[in-house]
């Protein structure tokens, strides 16, 4: 049975403050990995928030890697872990919601471009239109960015495609638009665990003080977790039965 740890980067995320949030997720992958983290997975948009470009525009925003993803490149490759890094991009006159997989010898292994990007605060972003499961260690992983869970075609054509389990950064609290079941209703129609990791902290029109990282098998909620401050959340996990070997999360709280 192969198991390691997974660790979620339970952020805040300061909106437009560039800067501060590459620091404050360098510095939780560096403590993630001290924990013994495999993979280390980070909320949607965690360089700039969601409401970024209300502060500073997106002329900020390049092609991808940019110096700085290519620093956490190198980092991965430094401590041999694989990390989900959530960032915008740009392609031509195109911007992008985007995560990508960084692997343990710092290659990108793939990106996903969110696909359901009917917000205000996304009226930046094209919307993606490639869904392909990424490979990270022999697993082959579906990545769902925050609302591409709201619908059930993204999730099952990941399971169609082959993925084995699914991994959502999410910038999603609860309100109005908050989530109403569609984590755990993608569990249960896919068959496949999926794990979240959400943030905290507030945007201008936007609360994630309440905002779960979660782990769902089965259409249930298994783990979860909300805080006032960042966290470093670590659980283990087997990776050949797709199972949780954790009854809780280890909970590291960070500045």
């Amino acid at each position: 049975m192969r198991t390691g740890k997974i660790a979620l980067l339970h952020l805040e995320t300061v909106p437009g403050a560039i800067e501060r949030n590459r620091y404050v997720i360098v510095e939780a992958i560096k403590h993630a990995a001290t924990t013994g983290a495999d993979w280390i997975v980070t909320p949607e948009l965690a360089v700039c928030g969601l409401q970024f470009t209300h502060v500073v525009g997106s002329d900020w925003v390049q092609s991808q890697p940019d110096p700085w993803m290519q620093q956490v490149c190198k980092l991965a490759r430094t401590l041999k872990r694989t990390v989900f890094l959530g960032c915008p991009e740009r392609e031509g006159n195109r911007f992008y919601n985007s995560v990508f997989v960084i692997g343990p010898t710092g290659e990108i292994l793939g990106k996903h471009r969110k696909i359901n990007v009917v917000s205000d605060s996304l009226a930046w972003s094209s919307p993606g239109d490639i869904v392909a499961p990424i490979e990270c260690d022999g697993i082959k992983v579906g990545v769902l960015i925050c609302s591409d869970v709201y619908t059930s075609n993204i999730a099952r054509a990941l399971k169609f495609e082959g993925a084995q389990m699914l991994v959502s950064p999410a910038s999603w609290g609860p309100g109005i638009h908050g989530p109403n079941g569609e984590w755990e209703q993608r569990t249960h129609e896919t068959g496949l665990p999926l794990i979240v990791c959400n943030r905290t902290g507030a945007e201008k029109t936007l609360d994630f003080w309440n905002a779960p990282s979660l782990v769902v098998q089965n259409g249930r909620r298994v783990l979860a977790h909300t805080s006032k401050k960042s966290a470093v959340l670590t659980f283990d996990w087997d990776f050949d039965g797709m199972m949780l070997r954790s009854s809780r999360y280890s909970v590291d709280y960070i500045r």
